[in-house]
């Protein structure tokens, strides 16, 4: 067979203008003795390879009509108003034009194939020349959803659109196919090749060198395929939560930002729940979305399109479901809805019992914005799929947010009269007292077995505390503060250790212990309604050299106290914390921080009150002051409600930084860079330096025991990591700027930096409360340590290298 002469003008110009017949028949395009000279199968390959090129001249001429009857006069006429004319063009037809230069090139390398030889040998090298710039469809596919929702948009709210609209699409060249019916072609197109390809396979003999040409041909469209799919899908849930965003309609004052259309938000499930009315007739039907993030319930509104906002959205952190298994003898299901019914905060979860048919899924909102709703499935597995999908998410979220981890010291000892109030690691976090209305109990946490003992017979211990430097327990019970040697605890004995007791004040509300002026100090506040007496007690070196076994020897024979008055003041305010600085003491009062200087002993507000941007503070009545931490050269502020950063000088800094705590904190505590607010329900972690939320620990009843990294330690990323022996609180070269004002400068003692300021920790020892990084919590009857996971921390020490 020779080969036939090429016809170069034919192939560039076969385009819309032509009137090809379609689909012809490869027999009928050949020569009769063409025919003839070829098998059957040869004659099934040959159409094959022909209904290949045909619908590729069929496909571009299709997409070149959208570009000449629909881009063009829509570019030029003025239907579009120019001001978003290219935009809309963008939008409806995306990167037609992209695909027309690839397709006419794949196109025309087939025409010229096909009219250089009668029987065609191959296409395998053409097609793989061409597929791999296949990218363009990819595009195309997951933007196709917009294009079509701004086309219909457009026609009914733009009569002069929907002329030209109907105009277009009676035209011949349109062959009675809609708009949308071409804007759809592209992705079938690219779903067309594997077929199309296949069935040229089938016919193509072993010899051929089609057979390797094509499959790779064929695998990678379906790559492209598969890209298109998931870009599809992709945008597919972009757009619906895109136009649901647009849908809701808050009531006024409870507008929430969803962040709906953030990249990579999902919706992971949704469906109708019913609610049942109370005496207003507030039955009816919801609809409820999960989001990958968030709970959201909504009534949608008759008439328009558009949701109304039903009760404020749960972040999934904070949603609590229990959902009581019918089918199970009214039994939780799972040791998990257990926990989570047991979990629940406030008034208990009920699971509520269904008269009427159907079955209950309990929502409930933990912190500050709290609130609880029981809807109703209608069917069994519909209950069940909402409780399994909000669990899966949940589950994924605080595996993608694992920052602390809880580690469980005691568990179901400390129960009844014997609950924990309060405790004190001490011995490196190995030991630790825990104080109870029924006594004080000491327990060894490196064996974890083995139950707390009760080495003190003590009623209402509200406080402990441990000296180890000078091997001195404290205790406030029944508002006495008590001092006891450590060697005087004997697990064998409760009533022991009180021969050797030394009473140090009375009618005390609650003390402190801590390091300022280089000193080892612990306060002790008598505070009423309208005052606070607050004394600094330093204790008595009894000769801590041997400090493995200090005998008491002189002290209980000469009477000596262990702790001495070092200073004492008055301030009119009530008082609820004390935080330690370098020469100062931070006092939490009702109206704010006050700033005690233990040398002079003057008195004044932590905030300046020159500065208004601190007025959100002044005005708001019954704030509590829980909490301060040195950040870098800053203190971060922490109220019960919120949290800020100020500077040495008290006035606000960082001003793009404010935390609004989604609970109620009753303490804190702070690992950096992390601080870590505990609430009844649950325990919320931000970073420091961005105030993004980072973890949610849900608990019940939670309190935290005991957490004293340092307040007035330097934190940042300087000093992220110490050990007892590598931090020091030496004096801070910070100058005091100009201000009338004495600058918190002076207050701060300053973190290690450089040579750790104790090389030898026999020689010089540290300062009482480095090293006691340990926050220990409780959540009903199991007591906790919170503690930095493995990756948190490996992650942290990279950021930091």
């Amino acid at each position: 067979m020779k080969p036939q002469r090429e016809l170069k003008k034919q192939i560039s110009r076969e385009s819309l203008g032509d009137l090809v017949e379609p689909g012809t028949l490869w027999i009928h395009s050949v020569p009769a003795e063409v025919v003839a000279s070829v098998s059957d199968t040869e004659k099934k390959r040959q159409e094959a390879i022909n209904e290949v090129i045909y619908t590729e001249r069929d496909f571009v001429r299709d997409m070149e009509y959208l570009r000449d009857c629909w881009i063009k006069p829509l570019r030029e006429l003025d239907i579009i108003p120019e001001a978003r004319r290219e935009d809309f063009i963008t939008q409806v037809f995306w990167n037609i034009n992209d695909i027309i230069a690839v397709n006419t090139r794949l196109r025309d390398a087939l025409n010229k194939r096909q009219k250089s030889y009668a029987v065609v040998e191959q296409i395998g090298d053409v097609l793989l020349e061409a597929v791999p710039h296949f990218h363009p469809f990819v595009s195309y596919g997951a933007h196709q959803l917009y294009g079509k929702y701004e086309f219909e948009k457009e026609k009914s709210t733009n009569p002069a659109f929907a002329r030209f609209v109907e105009e277009t699409e009676r035209r011949p060249e349109s062959r009675k196919l809609e708009l949308n019916g071409y804007l759809t072609k592209p992705t079938t197109r690219l779903a067309r090749y594997p077929l199309l390809l296949e069935a040229v396979l089938k016919h193509t003999p072993a010899e051929n060198p089609d057979k390797v040409a094509l499959p790779k041909a064929v695998e990678i469209v379906r790559e492209f395929l598969k890209a298109v799919n998931t870009e599809t899908g992709k945008a597919e849930n972009r757009f619906n939560l895109l136009q649901l965003d647009q849908q809701l309609v808050f009531r006024p004052g409870e507008q929430v930002d969803l962040r709906l259309r953030e990249e990579g938000r999902e919706l992971i499930y949704k469906g109708a729940l019913k609610k049942r009315g109370g005496s207003q007739g507030d039955g009816g039907e919801l609809m409820v979305f999960l989001f990958d993030h968030a709970l959201l319930m909504v009534k949608p509104k008759s008439k328009v399109e558009q949701y109304k906002v039903y009760r404020r959205p749960i972040p999934l952190e904070l949603l609590l479901v229990s959902a009581p298994d019918e089918f199970a003898t009214q039994k939780p299901q799972t040791n998990r809805q257990k926990q989570l019914i047991k979990n629940a905060p406030h008034a208990p979860v009920i699971p509520v019992k269904d008269t009427k048919g159907g079955f209950s899924i309990t929502f409930v909102h933990l912190g500050r914005k709290y609130y609880q709703i029981t809807l109703w499935a209608s069917t069994y597995v519909s209950q069940r799929k909402w409780v399994e999908h909000i669990q899966k998410q949940q589950d994924i979220m605080r595996e993608r947010s694992n920052v602390f981890e809880t580690v469980t010291l005691s568990e179901g000892f400390f129960v009844g009269v014997n609950k924990v109030n309060c405790a004190a690691p001490f011995n490196q976090g190995r030991k630790a007292v825990y104080g109870t209305d029924d006594g004080v109990y000491l327990s060894n946490l490196m064996e974890r077995n083995r139950e707390p003992v009760k080495v003190l017979a003590l009623k209402d211990v509200e406080q402990v505390d441990v000296l180890e430097d000078y091997q001195l327990l404290i205790v406030l019970a029944e508002r006495q503060v008590i001092t006891f040697p450590l060697d005087a605890l004997d697990p064998l004995d409760p009533l022991a250790g009180l021969k050797r007791a030394k009473r140090i004040a009375s009618h005390i509300s609650f003390f402190k212990a801590g390091v300022c002026v280089g000193k080892t100090l612990v306060c002790v506040v008598k505070s009423s309604p309208l005052s606070s007496t607050i004394k600094a007690l330093e204790p008595i070196d009894q000769n801590v050299r041997g400090r493995s076994k200090p005998t008491f020897r002189k002290l209980l024979q000469g009477g000596n106290d262990t702790l001495r008055v070092y200073k004492e003041f008055y301030i009119p305010v009530q008082s609820s914390s004390i935080h330690f600085l370098k020469t100062r003491l931070c006092i939490g009062c009702t109206n704010g921080f006050e700033i005690v200087d233990l040398e002079t002993l003057d008195t004044q507000g932590l905030l300046d009150p020159a500065d208004q941007s601190l007025e959100f503070v002044h005005k708001r009545e019954n704030l509590r002051p829980l909490a301060i931490y040195r950040i870098d050269n800053e203190f971060l502020l922490c109220y019960d409600e919120f949290a800020f950063y100020v500077n040495k000088a008290g006035w606000r800094s960082r001003k793009d930084f404010m935390v609004y705590w989604e609970g109620n904190p009753t303490g804190f505590a702070l690992h950096y860079p992390y601080v870590l607010a505990f609430e009844p329900t649950f325990v919320e972690i931000r970073h420091v330096e961005t105030g993004a939320m980072s973890q949610i620990i849900q608990g019940n009843n939670l309190r935290c025991l005991f957490a004293d990294t340092p307040p007035s330690t330097t934190n940042g990323v300087a000093n992220n990591y110490y050990n007892v022996y590598q931090q020091g609180y030496g004096y801070n070269p910070y100058q005091s700027p100009d201000s009338s004002r004495t600058s918190m400068g002076s207050m701060a003692s300053n973190g290690y930096g450089g040579m750790p300021p104790y090389p030898n920790p026999y020689l010089q020892r540290p300062p009482q409360g480095v090293g006691r990084d340990e926050i220990l919590m409780v959540s009903d009857d199991r007591v906790m340590r919170l503690q930095m996971t493995a990756t948190a921390r490996a992650s942290l020490q990279q950021g930091q290298h």
